[in-house]
């Protein structure tokens, strides 16, 4: 298994300047969104997004997922579409790096930067929350990043699965750890 080095360049994060809850953010009358459920090979999806962005991707059953089901359905909505096609190139094992304009509806500043280093970590390695919290500069913050890695609203997109516990293994995912272990060899770092 390789460890990241944190050499890629962050894509960009449009990062709302709030901490209201995604079911506080869907309820704002200025801030419409839209949902799009996929398949997977690893199970249903929900794909959420605004007309700045994606704001969520999860998996069906997965913790932390918001209530989106009062959501609108908008397949002809630009950023849910190439959302779809980029998740299905990733799974066709064409893509490794997601090209998406994120907007963050929901979370802490300090939860939107553990987001935003998490697009640091490159396709085919990984880190562990101790590491990201050194990065982060935040030296024992282990914990507090294993939190809001936990949070992240757009599984894969925002590559939180390459995260493991200090000594490699697979600790928490959302999504659950065989769906981890699952993306983990897809990406070649299991057997």
């Amino acid at each position: 298994m390789k460890r990241s080095a944190y050499d890629g360049a962050p894509l960009p994060l449009s990062i709302t300047d709030n901490t209201m809850s995604f079911a506080q953010a869907a309820q704002s009358p200025t801030a419409k969104r839209w949902q799009m459920p996929i398949n997977t090979p690893l199970g249903r999806m929900s794909l959420v997004a605004s007309e700045a962005g994606l704001t969520g991707a999860w998996f069906e059953h997965q913790q932390h997922r918001p209530d989106i089901d009062q959501l609108p359905w908008g397949p002809s909505l630009h950023w849910l579409r190439e959302a779809k096609q980029q998740v299905g190139e990733y799974f066709a094992g064409q893509r490794q790096q997601f090209e998406l304009q994120l907007e963050a509806v929901q979370g802490s500043r300090f939860q939107q930067q553990v987001w935003q280093a998490l697009r640091d970590i490159p396709f085919g390695r990984f880190t562990s929350y101790g590491q990201l919290a050194q990065h982060l500069n935040h030296p024992k913050g282990a914990r507090a990043v294993g939190m809001a890695v936990g949070r992240n609203p757009w599984s894969i997109i925002v590559p939180c699965h390459r995260v493991v516990g200090a000594n490699g293994a697979l600790t928490g995912y959302a999504g659950g750890l065989d769906r981890k272990r699952a993306l983990l060899q897809r990406e070649g770092m299991l057997l």
